[in-house]
Formats: structure tokens, sequence, C-alpha cells
């Protein structure tokens, strides 16, 4: 055998491990008796138990616990100033969307809050919740913009989210949403608002690095088919990937635009058709399903969860937090409403959390299996099989957490 082990190893030993490596033909990729080594940061090998004759480094024995790779949330709007509780509230009593919103509710309301707020104070109120997510087994996260919408405010969202990521052990991936709504002093002037983010907002923060892909709410109630390819096209000239927030309400032809772009992912998708669908695969673009809105919103239309099966296209699943519509900061009871209301199998919401979601944020050559080659972040949970992550809520199977390598949690970090 040509593997040869170093002194500064880690051979992660008798357990189960479900790698998520769509090349295996096992449910959940699960291999039994075998070892995982890591080296630093990296995954370098997964072999036969009894293969490795080792009097050089470190083993940690797992005693038959389920091993997966880390939980990946890859739709998320987490930085934002404060809630909108009392306007929930509102709506369980019967009072309408466009009453409240008239009243200065919506997402307006957000966005002036999150305005209000210096940076530190932005910083400090989104740390519980992510905190909350890195407990359940979250290793890598996508954070958007758009409670801003202006340049000042944008970058100050950003720039909590590279904050979190230095703070914190997790990768953060950070997306631009300027165009999530038009703003107050832009409105009835949606085009300029557009032209905005395409010639200033967009390339001022793109330069300083902050963040990764551009997304755009292209619905009805949001942004236009072309006012979304003018952005796509600006995006495409600065050599960003781009996804969309689409087919939520209605069915305008968002994901095909996206698909046009070879984009990251299309989000909520709920009116997402055929021709759509197709596209999708064509272009490989993941479908992020997030039920968790779907849920809160109570709605009925249920994304074409049997069609993208035909269609083998990939489905992530998200907790897409936020204040208005999915106040959800548990990606685990996420994967539960993913398999109860959406009715996909456990296999399928496992990979919507792992393997897919990492190919929404551009990463599945890096994130998302244990494999060799791959980023050393995994989750050791005290039960033997997947389900059970998904089947009980409320309790804390988690018995490791490892992050590049390195125990960031275990079971003592919840009492």
């Amino acid at each position: 055998m040509s593997f040869k082990l170093l002194a500064q190893d880690i051979i992660w030993r008798n357990g189960r491990l479900a790698t998520m490596d769509p090349d295996l033909k096992t449910a959940y990729g699960l291999l039994e008796n075998y070892d995982m080594v890591t080296r630093g940061k990296t995954i370098v090998a997964i072999l036969p138990q009894g293969i490795l004759d080792n009097d050089v480094c470190e083993i940690v024995d797992l005693a038959g616990r389920l091993v997966t790779p880390g939980l990946i949330d890859c739709h998320t709007h987490l930085v934002f100033g404060g809630n909108r509780a009392p306007e929930w509230e509102q709506r369980m009593k019967g009072i309408s969307y466009e009453t409240i919103s008239q009243q200065g509710g919506g997402i307006n309301s957000t966005v002036r809050a999150t305005r209000s707020l210096s940076e530190d104070n932005l910083y400090r109120i989104s740390q519980p919740r992510l905190e909350a997510l890195i407990r359940e087994g979250v290793t890598t996260i996508e954070m958007k913009s758009g409670y801003g919408l202006d340049l000042q405010n944008e970058e100050k969202q950003l720039n909590v989210a590279k904050r979190l990521a230095e703070a914190y052990p997790i990768t953060v991936s950070s997306t631009l949403l300027s165009a999530h709504t038009v703003p107050p002093e832009y409105q009835g002037k949606s085009d300029e608002y557009i032209d905005l983010i395409c010639e200033q907002i967009m390339p001022q923060l793109w330069q300083k690095g902050l963040f990764e892909s551009v997304d755009v709410f292209c619905e009805s109630v949001g942004f236009s088919l072309e006012q979304s390819k003018k952005l796509f096209l600006a995006a495409q000239q600065l050599g960003i990937p781009v996804k969309g927030h689409v087919e939520q309400l209605s069915n305008l032809g968002g994901s095909e635009l996206v698909a046009s772009f070879k984009g990251l992912s299309v989000d909520h998708i709920e009116y997402l058709d055929l021709q759509g669908i197709r596209a999708l695969k064509e272009s490989g673009t993941v479908a992020v399903l997030l039920p968790g809105a779907f849920y809160f919103l109570r709605e009925t239309k249920l994304p074409p969860i049997e069609l993208l099966r035909e269609n083998q296209v990939p489905m992530a699943i998200s907790t897409d937090f936020n204040p208005g519509t999915s106040p959800f900061a548990s990606l685990r009871m996420v994967m539960n409403m993913a398999a109860v209301l959406f009715r996909l199998t456990p296999e399928e919401v496992w990979s919507g959390v792992t393997c897919h979601a990492a190919r929404a944020l551009g990463r599945e050559e890096t994130h998302g299996q244990l494999k060799t080659g791959y980023q050393a972040d995994f989750i050791v949970w005290n039960v033997s099989e997947p389900v059970e992550i998904i089947y009980e809520q409320g309790s804390h199977p988690l018995h490791l957490r490892v992050y590049q390598g390195k125990v960031t949690h275990d079971h003592s970090s919840f009492f």
C-alpha cells in the first residue's frame, strides 16, 4: 500500500461513515469498518480497517457512532436588524400582508432596522443565530445581504458576515442580494435602482472581496425578468457567479434565465415548470428547496419534486433563515419539514444538506462528502442510522463537531 501515515495524522476508527459520495452504490454512501484519516484540514485517506499499520499517530475510537459530512446551510439571510414577530402576530389574527405593509411592515421594516444599527451591533445580534446552527452541526453556511439596499449598508451586512467567518469555526459563503426589493428612496424607480447595483454597489463590493455570488428576487413583487437579466449580464462581465430567488409566487421564467447563465442555484421554485426543469438539467444548476418558508407562509403549492427527480436535477435544502418568512435557526428541523411536507426520502434530505448543498455554493469538489481530498468537516453523532437525525427533533445527538480537522464542539457543549 502506497499510503504512508505521518505523525500529525489522525485516524478516526470504528465509525459508520455516511460519506454521501454519489459514486458509492450504498445508501448514504455508507461504509462500515473503514478508517478515515485526516491530515490538518483535509481528509487524506478512507481505507478498510486492518490496512493501516500505525505506530506514529493518534487514533480516535468512535465506538460505532454515525459519521456524516458537516451540514451545509446554502441559503440564509442571517445578518439583519430587528425582528418581525409583532407583524406575524397580526397576520395570525387575520390582518393581510398588504395592510401590514401599508403600516410600514414587511421587508422594508427590516431594512429600516438593519440600516439603523452600527456594524458592531449588527454583528452582536447575528452571533446567537449562527451559534445555534453551529451547535446543530452546520460547518458551511451562505449569508446574503439584501437588507441594506444601498452601498453603505450592503457593505455593512457583508462586513458582518466576514467578521462572523473570522470569529467562528465555519465556512461562510457571502452573496450580494441588493436586488432583494426596491428601497423606499427608489420607489417607482426600480430601473434606476438596478442601475445603481450594476454600476456602483456590485463592482465596488466585489473589488473589496466581500461576496462570492450575486442573487436576485425575480418575481412579480420583486424584479422583472429583464431587470434580472441586466443584473446577470453585469455580474458576468465581472466574472461573478449568479443565483436566483425564482418561481416562488408565479412562473416568470426566472429559472430558465438563471440556467442560461449557468447559475449556481434556483431557490424556492414552487411554480417551476417542466421547461424550467429541463433548462436546469442542461445547465447543472441546483434546485434549492426551502420548506421553512413554505410552512411559515402556509403555502399549498408544492415544488415539482417528482419532475425534479425524474430529470435528475440535484435538490438542496436550506433554512432560508430570515425574519419575515422563515425565522428558523434550525437546519435539522427544516430537514424534517423537507421529508414530511415535501415528501423527500431521508436519503434525498441528507444529500440536500451535504453534497447538493455544496454544489449550490460552487464547493462540490471540496465540501459535502467524506472523501479523499475533501475538507475535514464532519459530525460524529450519537446515533447509528442517518434517518434518526431527521426523525427526532429537540434532542442534541451531536457527539463531536469537527471543522477543518479540529474538534470544535462535543456533547458537553450543550450542558
